[in-house]
This record gives C-alpha cells, sequence and structure tokens, in this order.
C-alpha cells in the first residue's frame, strides 16, 4: 500500500515462496500489479513481466478470486483501500513514530493539514483512538 501511495504509476509486483491463494488475492487486493511465484521458470516470469509492464494484471492462473477473505480482513481491506495516497503517507509516517509536527514538515504541509488526515484516517479506518500530538 505504501509503496502504491508513494508512486502510484510504477507497477508493484510480489515474488514469493508463498503460493498460498488467500495471500495472493491479498496482495492483488491491497494494490499489487502482479504476483510471480519463485517457481516461475523464465519464459514465463518474461511473459508474467510483459502483461503488468502492459498495464494489465498477473498472477497465477490457477488462482481462484471468486474465493472471499473472511469478512473482518475483507472489511480491512476495503477501509485501508478507502484511504487517499496522502492518507496513507500520514499513516506510515504516524507508524513509525513521528509526531504531527515532524509529519508536517517532511510532507510540506501545515500541521493542522496533519491533524485533518490524521482526523479523516482514524474514521475511514472506525478507530476510536484518541491521536493526541
Amino acid at each position: 500500500m505504501y509503496l502504491r501511495a508513494q508512486y502510484p504509476s510504477v507497477p508493484v509486483v510480489i515474488v514469493s515462496a508463498n503460493d498460498d491463494p488467500a495471500v495472493i488475492r491479498r496482495c492483488m487486493e491491497f494494490g499489487a500489479s502482479g504476483f510471480f511465484p519463485k517457481t516461475l521458470g523464465a519464459d514465463a516470469l518474461r511473459a508474467a513481466l510483459t502483461h503488468v509492464l502492459q498495464g494489465e494484471l498477473w498472477t497465477p492462473p490457477d488462482v481462484d478470486f471468486g474465493a472471499t477473505a473472511d469478512a473482518e480482513s475483507a472489511a480491512m481491506i476495503a477501509r485501508l483501500a478507502s484511504l487517499t495516497p496522502q492518507q496513507v503517507r500520514v499513516l506510515m509516517m504516524l507508524s513509525g513514530g513521528l509526531l504531527n509536527k515532524q509529519i508536517a514538515y517532511q510532507l510540506g504541509v501545515s500541521e493542522a493539514t496533519v491533524k485533518a488526515h490524521v482526523s479523516a484516517i482514524l474514521q475511514k479506518l472506525g478507530s476510536t483512538a484518541v491521536h493526541r500530538r
């Protein structure tokens, strides 16, 4: 999500030894352009990269996207997907322990703007936590 927020036009692919269909679905739901198993042969990898670089999505053909994640995971994915790229940046900086003042400086915005983003993030994620920084 962070890479997609930082560089929205750059395709992000996952290369992994984990070929669990649920993991692949989750990666794609979070914005990956492709999921390449480490076992993919050179020719298949070349073809998969070509698809992704042409703006298409690519996953192993046997992944069933009809299957759904558990309700809680699906709800969290939907809430996270509702964040704007700037809100994702703020959320990542908050998770890194930065103060609003530091985030404002790094993003070149006012502290009030950061506070507005934090409020929107908390609302979108359904958090009842109070953020005071």
